[in-house]
């Protein structure tokens, strides 16, 4: 169901705020341990291959990639995030291209298509199918397709702006450092949660709402752990793992629910299309 009003309109005004410049440009490694999880068991496979690095944003993948592989494409849609990367890792193929349309990129050209942090949900339900036929058709037979997505039924999905309320303290100089912070940061979240509200969905198997990240200034895809793997499977992939985002847990494979944040999940390409019955 396309939205009257874009999740990209809301969330590409967030991704040239200041608020995430400060946050792409920190120093950091792995977003979690289940995405250092999920990197260690793709490395060997596609070590020395063709990779694809979808939404880079500053730059943050372009080492972990570079440590499985340097035949290496980055990309993303935010120009301004875009240059600081290039900035940042001068030399490195990185190019403005929405992981909507990869159509710059053949058939069967990576070993391995990433898409990290959740980027896959900041695009409404139908584009998100769409980014999952492309990563498809740019993977070689046989090939990895790795993103995150968050978990409808974990923790963040029922995060609203009273988190950011000044939690009591008995040390009086850390309560008011906390009634200073809320007081800076609590009417900008509150704000824009409620004016992204008109946005919120429920549907089987996923919905459509704010997230905490940025001031509740994103709105995102929210899926469950079955709705996902039937995503999948219903576009033709095979699931080689599933990994849980706080504590790197490997999810098995029967399990139908999980209180993750958010979820890793690696698929493979087919060698070989299905065969049509006739």
């Amino acid at each position: 169901m396309n939205l009257p009003i874009t999740l990209d309109q809301v969330n590409q005004r967030t991704w040239n705020s200041r608020d995430a410049t400060r946050e792409f440009t920190m120093e950091k490694t792995w977003s979690d341990p289940g995405e250092a999880a999920a990197f260690s068991w793709v490395a060997d496979e596609c070590r020395d291959q063709p990779l694809l690095d979808i939404g880079i944003g500053a730059g943050r993948t372009i080492p972990l990639m570079h440590q499985i592989s340097h035949d290496y494409v980055g990309i993303d849609y935010t120009k301004k995030l875009l240059d600081m990367s290039r900035a940042r890792y001068p030399g490195v193929d990185l190019r403005l291209m929405d992981a909507r349309d990869l159509s710059a990129f053949p058939d069967d050209r990576f070993a391995l298509t990433t898409f990290s942090w959740n980027g896959i949900d900041c695009v409404d339900y139908a584009d998100r199918e769409r980014i999952l036929r492309e990563m498809m058709r740019v993977t070689r037979p046989g090939g990895l397709v790795f993103f995150s997505t968050h978990n409808r039924e974990g923790p963040g999905f029922t995060e609203s702006p009273w988190k950011l309320l000044p939690r009591l303290t008995a040390n009086p100089l850390r309560f008011g450092w906390r009634c200073w912070r809320a007081a800076r940061v609590l009417p900008l979240a509150t704000y824009n949660y409620w004016h992204h509200k008109k946005l919120h969905r429920d549907f089987d198997g996923y919905s459509i709402k704010t997230a905490a990240a940025h001031f509740f200034g994103i709105v995102i895809v929210y899926t469950t752990l079955r709705a996902q793997r039937r995503q999948l499977a219903s576009l033709g992939y095979t699931i080689d793992a599933v990994f849980g985002s706080c504590e790197g847990n490997r999810i098995s494979a029967d399990a139908e629910t999980s209180d993750a944040w958010w979820f890793h999940f690696i698929a493979r390409k087919p060698l070989a299309a299905p065969r049509k019955v006739i």
